[in-house]
C-alpha cells in the first residue's frame, strides 16, 4: 500500500496546488515514508510525535504543512528549533525555498553570530523562526523576541536536546508561547523526559513512527572490531585505504577529535575537525569542504556532529564507542541514507563489551564481530605540531 502511495508523489496528501508546483520544481518526487504520514496529520493542524531517524526527510514532513499553513493565513509565527546551528543553518536553507514563493521571510538565531543582524532580522517580522535553544533564550531575556503569536512550534531531534542539557531552555520556551498552537516534535528515541514533555505540551499528539523508537536505518550494515588503544589508528589507516569514499569518524572528546584528525592528514587523506572549540565559520568551512570533497574525511564529535545533514557518506567510523546507546543510533544515521547501502564500523576496547550489550539491547539486534586483520606498521607523527586555531595540513614533506 505504501508502495503504491509512492508511486503517486505527493498527491493525496493534502498539499496545496503552488507548494505541490514548487516540490516538483526542485525534484522533489515521492515523499519518504515519514514525509508520507506526517504531512496529512499534520495539515490537519494536530500536534505530531515523530519517530525517525536522521536522513530520513523530516525537514519537508514538518516543512510543507508549516509553509502551507502560513501561505495561508495572514498573522501567526513559525518556531524551529535544533540542537545545533549547523542544523539551523540547513533547516533554514531548505525552507527558505519555499517560504521566499510565498513572500514568507526567516530569521536564524544561533550562537557564535552577531546579535546585532540576529536583531535587525527580528525587528523585520520574519514568519520562520529558526534557532537553537540558548540564542533564543539570549533574546527572550533581552525583551527583544516575542512569542505570543506563535501558531506553529516545531522541536527538531528532542531527544539530543535534552541529552545536550537544554531541558531548562526549552521549558521556558513551551511557557512563553501561546497555549493555542499546534507543536510537532522530532526525535529519534523516545525516552521518559520526551514523553513527559508531550504529555505536558501537547494536546492529544499523534504518534507518526517510521521505525521503532532505538532502531537503527535499514540499509546499514554494522561491524565491530575489538582493539587495544594502540591498534586504533594503524586499523583506521586500513579501513581508509579499503574505503573510497567519503568517511565521518567520532570522537568521544574535542582533543580526541583535533589527534584524529592531525593522523588522517599524515595517512595522505584530506581531512576536517568538527567539534565545539570551532568557530561558527570554521565549522561551516569543514561541513562545507566534506560536502564538496575537499576533505575525504571529517573527525566529529558527538555534540557537533548533530548539523551533519550530508549524502553519500559511504562510512560512519566510531573510533571511540559512544557513551550511550542512543548516541550510537544517532551516529550510525549519518550513512545509509535516501535508499543508498551505508557501513558503520565501530572499534571497541575489552573493557567496553558491557556498551556494546546496552546498542544491542536498545537496537534490538546483534552487532557482527570482525575479526581483527593483519594492520600496518605504525607511522610515526611528523615533528610539525598541529595548529588548533586552523584547519590541520601538513608541510610539503610529509605530502604526497
Amino acid at each position: 500500500m505504501i508502495h503504491e502511495q509512492q508511486q503517486q508523489g505527493f498527491t493525496g496528501l493534502g498539499i496545496a496546488p503552488r507548494l505541490f508546483e514548487l516540490l516538483a520544481s526542485m525534484q522533489f518526487k515521492n515523499p519518504t515514508p515519514i514525509q508520507q504520514k506526517a504531512i496529512p496529520v499534520a495539515l490537519e493542524g494536530k500536534d505530531i510525535v515523530g519517530i525517525a531517524q536522521t536522513g530520513t526527510g523530516k525537514t519537508l514532513a514538518f516543512g510543507v504543512p508549516l509553509i502551507q499553513r502560513l501561505a495561508q493565513e495572514s498573522s501567526g509565527v513559525a518556531l524551529v528549533i535544533l540542537p545545533t546551528r549547523e542544523l539551523a543553518l540547513q533547516v533554514d536553507e531548505m525552507l527558505s525555498r519555499f517560504a521566499r514563493a510565498f513572500g514568507i521571510q526567516t530569521a536564524v538565531l544561533i550562537g557564535g553570530a552577531s546579535m546585532g543582524l540576529q536583531i535587525r532580522a527580528i525587528r523585520r517580522s520574519p514568519r520562520i523562526l529558526i534557532g537553537t535553544p540558548g540564542r533564543i533564550i539570549d533574546h527572550l531575556n533581552q525583551r527583544i523576541l516575542n512569542l505570543s503569536n506563535v501558531a506553529i512550534l516545531v522541536l527538531d531531534e528532542a531527544d539530543r536536546m535534552f541529552d545536550m542539557g537544554f531541558a531548562p531552555q526549552i521549558t521556558k520556551i513551551l511557557r512563553a508561547v501561546p497555549k493555542e498552537r499546534q507543536t510537532m516534535l522530532f526525535s529519534a528515541t523516545m525516552p521518559d523526559n520526551i514523553l513527559s514533555l508531550a504529555r505536558m505540551y501537547m494536546k492529544l499528539p499523534v504518534r507518526v513512527e517510521i521505525a521503532p523508537s532505538g532502531t537503527a536505518a535499514a540499509r546499514v550494515e554494522h561491524e565491530l572490531f575489538f582493539v587495544m588503544k594502540d591498534q586504533k589508528n594503524r586499523l583506521l589507516d586500513k579501513l581508509l585505504l579499503e574505503y573510497k569514499g567519503s568517511v565521518l569518524v567520532f570522537s568521544r572528546t574535542k582533543h580526541g577529535a583535533r589527534r584524529i584528525c592531525r593522523d588522517v592528514w599524515r595517512m595522505g587523506h584530506t581531512a576536517a575537525e568538527l567539534d565545539s572549540n570551532r568557530s561558527l565559520a570554521q565549522r561551516k568551512e569543514a561541513l562545507a569542504g566534506f560536502k564538496s570533497g575537499k576533505y575525504r574525511v571529517l573527525v566529529a564529535t558527538d555534540i557537533a556532529s548533530r548539523g551533519i545533514d550530508v549524502k553519500g557518506i559511504e562510512l560512519v567510523l566510531n573510533y571511540d564507542i559512544p557513551e550511550s546507546p542512543e548516541d550510537y543510533v544517532h551516529r550510525i544515521g549519518r550513512t545509509g541514507r535516501a535508499e543508498m547501502a551505508g557501513r558503520a564500523i565501530s572499534f571497541v576496547m575489552p573493557d567496553q563489551r558491557h556498551k556494546v550489550r546496552g546498542i544491542e539491547r536498545l537496537m534490538r539486534a546483534s552487532l557482527p564481530v570482525t575479526k581483527l586483520p593483519e594492520l600496518p606498521p605504525f607511522r610515526p607523527a611528523p615533528p610539525r605540531p598541529y595548529r588548533s586555531r586552523q584547519q590541520w595540513k601538513p608541510s610539503h614533506r610529509y605530502s604526497r
